[in-house]
């Protein structure tokens, strides 16, 4: 009688639903902390960049540095916003349990502003920054929409 109620326990949709439940929670908590490995990461390379950076063009103005390097270092500096970004989306959904578009969208924006900064014009051809911009726009309709839905979800 009792294994029968536990085979009727655990193949009940409530047991299953919850049982995923807790498998999302647990997937999530494991990427939160791979996630604030690779901030670590990508803080450290940051750093070690700009150190070096810095040692190579001691003796000149700090105006002359060169271009590639500063792309280079705010592509790093991008990179760690989006890491953060990403770690704050797996936050929310540990907090709140859904998914919040508009910073998913957001991150999105983030990470290819990053790759138009990073972007040698002289390596790539014109399709490139054209697809770019296309995914640019997009995401940025699309976030306008998912800001304007939220905004009239919050004012009802």
């Amino acid at each position: 009688m009792r294994f029968r109620r536990f085979l009727k326990k655990i193949g009940s949709d409530e047991f299953f639903l919850n049982f995923l439940e807790k498998l999302e929670v647990l997937v999530a908590k494991f990427l939160s902390l791979l996630m604030v490995g690779l901030s670590l990461v990508a803080v450290y390379d940051l750093c070690v960049f700009l150190s070096e950076l810095l040692v190579q063009h001691i003796n000149q103005p700090i105006f002359n540095f060169p271009k590639e390097g500063l792309f280079e270092a705010f592509g790093l500096f991008l990179n760690v916003l989006i890491a953060l970004e990403i770690l704050e989306n797996i936050t929310v959904y540990l907090k709140e349990h859904y998914v919040q578009y508009e910073l998913v969208v957001a991150t999105s924006l983030i990470a290819i502003a990053r790759k138009i900064i990073i972007f040698d014009i002289e390596k790539k051809e014109a399709f490139d920054l054209i697809a770019l911009s296309i995914a640019v726009l997009t995401l940025s309709i699309s976030y306008l929409i998912i800001r304007s839905m939220n905004t009239k979800k919050k004012g009802d």
